[in-house]
């Protein structure tokens, strides 16, 4: 086994999803994506998988309701933080 086959389940969702919401807008950097990537992250309980269907084929309806809800929260945060970060320090 390798530990390449590991990964948290909701890195790529989440940085597809912060690349895709802010990629309209000018001010935001590649460090900024990451900063948002990563503060959602943080926000979301890990769930380490070795393929993304282990996860998906034993949670229910709801849970899977629930995770989608929780990552759409935490991504909204989390622009918002940084962006306003951003514009506080004007970095």
């Amino acid at each position: 086994m390798s530990i390449e086959q590991i990964h948290n389940y909701y890195e790529r969702l989440v940085v597809d999803e912060v690349v895709r919401r802010v990629r309209d807008n000018p001010d935001v950097t590649a460090d900024m994506v990451a900063d948002m990537a990563c503060v959602a992250l943080n926000r979301l309980p890990p769930r380490y998988v070795r393929h993304d269907v282990d996860l998906v084929f034993y949670l229910t309806e709801v849970e899977r309701h629930q995770n989608e809800v929780a990552m759409d929260t935490a991504i909204t945060d989390s622009i918002s933080l940084v962006l306003a970060r951003n514009r506080l320090t004007g970095t």
